[in-house]
Order: C-alpha cells, then structure tokens, then sequence
C-alpha cells in the first residue's frame, strides 16, 4: 500500500524538479536576452545612430 505511493510521490516531484529547472533556465535565458537588448539599445541611443531616425518605443 505504501509502494504504489511512494512510487508516484517520487514520479511526480521528479517532474515537478524538471518543470522547475525549465523555467529557471527559461527565465535566466529571458533576463540575459534582455539585457543583451538594452545593451544594444543604449549603444545606438548613445552614438545618435537609429536605423529609421526615430526613437523606438518597443511596442
């Protein structure tokens, strides 16, 4: 009686980690593009260069 549960408890918290470490590296992934982003963005703002000579709003 204890098995079957213990055996499922295990099953799920194994997917639970997984699901975990999918969105941790989904979001450190999210945070470094972003930041690549606002890099680039503050080098074009800063030499005065926009591709279409507008400022972007990032919509």
């Amino acid at each position: 009686m204890i098995v079957p549960f213990l055996n499922s408890f295990i099953s799920y918290l194994l997917l639970f980690i997984i699901c975990v470490a999918v969105v941790c590296v989904a979001v450190k992934l999210g945070i470094t593009m972003r930041r690549n982003k606002d890099a680039k963005d503050a080098l074009t703002a800063a030499s005065g260069d926009s591709a279409d000579g507008q400022a972007t709003t990032g919509a």
